[in-house]
């Protein structure tokens, strides 16, 4: 198992990717005139399909990676890089196309999606914290992973709690609050992005770590 901070990291790290301030606009434009009872339904509706494909992804992730024939040094320079694409584009206040294509945030304005797609995938539960959760869970054995996945389940909760008061955070938290708040998440984001790139380029490069 992993020592307490990395699990710190990690829930960190994913609930930057996450970001479920980000979502709040979004959410919010979705269920505008809808009961409070279906919002809440759909809150729960997102969350939990964040947790299941991140949970997938952390018990198969590694998996796949072989049966794809790609080293998970390599997919740590990959991950790394979507992180810091993710990263530049919270530090704008921005979703980003990393997250989220025009055409997927067209769709959801337009009342075209159940809402589920794209808010829970891929706006939350997306490439970024899909790599995340898969790198995090290559660190050990079965118990590890159960641990990751307790992890996961906690930023779940976390995005379900901002959802389900996003009315709420919308009349007393301000749009420039929310943008800070994203802002400082991708700060921290881009840090956890360079740190995973430099880790994947050591293991592929080991000339540089000299």
């Amino acid at each position: 198992m992993a020592s307490v901070t990395d699990y710190l990291r990690f829930i960190v790290t994913l609930t930057a990717v996450v970001d479920p301030f980000l979502a709040v606009p979004f959410f919010l434009a979705f269920t505008q005139g809808r009961p409070r009872e279906s919002s809440l339904k759909l809150a729960r509706s997102i969350t939990l399909t964040v947790f299941f494909v991140l949970a997938c992804s952390t018990f198969l992730g590694e998996t796949l990676l072989e049966y794809m024939g790609a080293s998970l040094p390599s997919f740590r320079v990959g991950g790394g890089l979507v992180l810091l694409l993710m990263a530049l584009a919270m530090l704008n206040a921005e979703a980003g196309s990393v997250r989220q294509s025009t055409a997927e945030a067209n769709e959801l304005e337009a009342g075209e999606v159940g809402g589920v797609v794209p808010l829970a995938v891929p706006l939350l539960a997306g490439p970024g914290a899909i790599s995340t959760c898969i790198l995090a869970a290559e660190r050990g054995g079965p118990i590890h992973k159960l641990v990751v996945i307790g992890c996961i389940a906690l930023v779940a909760l976390v995005a379900w709690i901002v959802l389900s008061k996003a009315h709420y955070i919308s009349e007393r938290v301000s749009r420039t609050s929310l943008n800070v708040a994203t802002r400082i998440l991708g700060l921290l984001l881009a840090a956890m992005a360079v740190q995973t790139m430099a880790e994947g380029l050591r293991e592929l490069l080991p000339g540089l770590g000299g």
